[in-house]
């Protein structure tokens, strides 16, 4: 019922910045809270930031750093990552809450070097 569809990830040296974006489609007025996963290579998917019910939530490690948004009535998600470090590099994902349901996109790579 929703598509996600992410760009915006590529290599970027510590201390930079980057980007990422998520498109949505298809029954986007039905999203309840959209949000930013990443999962580095040998390590648990991990939240990284999530808007719900206007509110935006941070993990510990990107407050600070990291700044979620939304625009077009949550048809397009947005993840601005500054101050960027290696720690930083994962496979990024999009997600999307639909009543009981998660939607994911296909997810964007970052890395980030020393």
């Amino acid at each position: 019922q929703v598509q996600l569809v992410e760009s915006g990830g590529g290599l970027v040296q510590a201390g930079g910045s980057l980007r990422l974006s998520c498109a949505a489609s298809g029954s986007t007025d039905g999203i309840i809270h959209m949000g930013w996963y990443r999962q580095a290579p040998g390590k648990q998917r991990e939240l990284v930031a999530r808007i719900s019910s206007g509110r935006n939530t941070y993990a510990d490690s990107v407050k600070g750093r990291f700044t979620i948004s939304r625009d077009n009535a949550k048809s397009s998600l947005y993840l601005q990552m500054n101050s960027l470090k290696p720690e930083d590099t994962a496979v990024y994902y999009c997600n999307a809450r639909l009543w009981v349901t998660d939607f994911w996109g296909q997810g964007t790579r970052v890395t980030v070097s020393s």
